[in-house]
């Protein structure tokens, strides 16, 4: 410490009282290793107090007094004006130093303020998101999807529905996701997007792509693609995030998003198309799922005049099993035509 190395060989007299019944004597004061010390005139110590918690009695007043604590009866008196200024440098040094709890206090509350935020905007999103994914029942998936759906039939027109092309779709989503899936194709007179995925493992299928090819790995690729399109890979995550922290929160404490909500990203779901998903994501599906790249570049070049750049097929030249029958795949491709 500056202030205390300047005055460590500074020496003077004063009078000091043990306690507050004790007879005053003549001591001599100077600077100890963070102490002040008092002693007799054989330099004996008497006393060492703490330079950091001595007080003085009477500021502004001469001779000053000194204590080594608020309470304490014992004291020093002293007279001379370079012990006094030394004294007085070195308490407003050390208190300089001192954490003030004030500020101490402050620094935590600003420090636990800033964290708070942090956390919430950094961590709490994320958090909430996936305990509301993970509670969140499939059967309110599937409504959260169906409703969706519904307000998506105004610009698409209804579902088509008939019973033979419901069970090749049975069979075609059991081909692309494993036999014990519990995704829906459900086709629509117009979907310029193609496909899309919606919560509760609907994937929505445009008509005139079905009629598109003889070759259901065209319909097959859009359908794989509409799922690899989603950044999140789950339709009901990929609502949340674009929905926000307030509906989330929503969901997850009342079961419910307002409808407003369903209807905008319904909306918005028909700006977006399958062939858009990442190279990589989209190349791996299809291989993942056994369908061959061609058909569906083939389309996706005839319905948009681009093609996805999907690098070399991993299938091409296998033997890869057949999506769906002949008789299967035609009443598909005639399923609005009922």
């Amino acid at each position: 410490m500056t202030a205390l190395d300047k005055y460590q060989r500074l020496e003077s007299g004063g009078i000091w009282r043990a306690d507050a019944e004790a007879q005053r004597r003549d001591v001599v004061i100077s600077f100890g290793d963070a102490t002040l010390v008092i002693a007799d005139g054989t330099a004996r110590p008497l006393a060492h107090w703490s330079l950091p918690a001595i007080v003085r009695r009477n500021p502004g007043e001469h001779p000053a007094l000194y204590a080594p604590d608020d309470d304490g009866g014992e004291l020093v008196e002293i007279s001379d004006d370079l012990m006094i200024d030394a004294i007085e440098e070195v308490r407003a040094a050390l208190d300089k130093a001192r954490p003030k709890p004030g500020k101490l206090r402050h620094w935590i509350t600003g420090g636990i303020v800033v964290g708070a935020l942090l956390l919430a905007v950094f961590w709490l999103p994320g958090a909430l998101t996936r305990q509301t994914l993970a509670v969140v029942p499939f059967p309110k998936r599937v409504e959260i999807g169906a409703t969706m759906l519904g307000y998506l039939q105004v610009q698409t027109g209804a579902v088509c529905n008939e019973p033979r092309a419901n069970d090749a779709s049975k069979r075609l989503a059991e081909q692309l996701f494993g036999p014990q899936t519990p995704t829906q194709i459900l086709v629509v007179p117009d979907l310029p997007a193609g496909a899309l995925a919606l919560p509760g493992d609907l994937v929505v299928v445009d008509y005139a792509l079905l009629r598109s090819s003889d070759d259901p790995a065209a319909a097959a690729g859009f359908i794989l693609g509409s799922r690899a399109a989603l950044t999140h890979m789950d339709p009901l995550e990929e609502l949340l995030h674009n929905a926000g922290l307030g509906v989330t929160f929503r969901l997850l404490t009342t079961g419910e998003i307002p409808a407003t909500i369903l209807q905008d990203a319904a909306a918005a779901l028909l700006t977006e198309n399958a062939q858009d998903a990442p190279a990589d994501l989209l190349r791996d599906a299809l291989a993942n799922a056994q369908v061959p790249q061609a058909p569906f570049l083939a389309v996706a070049d005839e319905r948009t005049g681009t093609m996805p750049d999907l690098g070399s097929d991993p299938l091409q030249g296998a033997d890869v099993p057949a999506l769906l029958t002949d008789s299967d795949w035609v009443s598909l491709q005639n399923i609005c035509d009922v």
